[in-house]
């Protein structure tokens, strides 16, 4: 990892979480904090440690539980402003204690004398879903846009495919050389990447059209084992999150059509 970066890793890992949220640290005089985390004194306690009170911001890619909620700790105790969104709609998994400061949109640039960092808009896991392109090192922090080691999950109604997917495509518009993602190790050969998470997303719905098709009149319960067939029973409630973004997308495409939450071809 570069040396402008420093990578702190939450305990609070899970089965979505994987080895637990990664905390970022960017630039040796004038740092900012990205994704601070759950408020765990220890994980706190760490950032503010290596920080060495030189913490000047906080940024939040998105304000999902195990992301943000030791922002407002923090910001309180170095009196440092929080930036970042809030989502547009329904979330489950949202911290209600994270209130921004500063509202960021896309293509706002935050500049220091060793770094700029630029935001970009990625709704699709979360309507507030933020990455930030550090230009000097052409590293983009991912937050849970892009997960190492996992699928991410698209849970609607703040998830939503469409959007998702699209922000994937924007993503190959910028020069990256590697993912500082918010759970797991850092990527190389991004473009590659995102090709085949796009990829397989894409066959994913292709899927979930076909068991609609071979299976007309079915709700979501009856799909989720036909289009999931490959994947643990034990993950199926996940599945179903994203299963359901993927029907909507399908019907909002005109593919689908919905009665009383049963599906059939439009």
């Amino acid at each position: 990892m570069n040396k402008l970066i420093k990578k702190i890793t939450a305990n609070n890992g899970g089965i979505f979480t994987g080895k637990g949220t990664n905390t970022y640290l960017i630039g040796k005089e004038d740092i900012t904090l990205i994704d601070p985390g759950p408020n765990i004194p220890e994980h706190i306690d760490k950032i503010l440690s290596v920080g060495k009170n030189k913490i000047k911001r906080i940024l939040v890619t998105h304000t999902h539980t195990d992301h943000s909620p030791a922002a407002l700790p923090i910001s309180k105790k170095l009196n440092i402003p929080m930036f970042g969104r809030l989502v547009d709609r329904e979330s489950q998994w949202e911290d209600e204690t994270f209130i921004p400061d500063n509202v960021l949109s896309h293509g706002d640039e935050i500049s220091t004398d060793e770094y700029s960092l630029e935001t970009i808009h990625t709704p699709g896991h979360a309507s507030n879903h933020l990455c930030f392109y550090i230009k000097e090192i052409k590293c983009l922090l991912t937050g849970d846009h892009i997960m190492d080691g996992s699928t991410v999950v698209i849970a609607p109604p703040d998830g939503n495919m469409t959007e998702y997917i699209n922000s994937l495509r924007l993503l190959k518009k910028y020069e990256i050389n590697y993912f500082a993602p918010g759970h797991g190790n850092i990527m190389k050969e991004p473009t590659k990447t995102i090709n085949s998470i796009i990829r397989h997303r894409l066959s994913r719905e292709s899927k979930v059209f076909r068991c609609v098709e071979k299976k007309q009149n079915s709700n979501i319960d009856q799909l989720l084992l036909l289009v999931y067939d490959d994947v643990p029973e034990m993950l199926h409630p996940i599945a179903k999150m994203s299963l359901l973004a993927h029907l909507i997308k399908l019907e909002e495409d005109g593919k689908l059509k919905n009665y009383e939450n049963t599906y059939s071809l439009s």
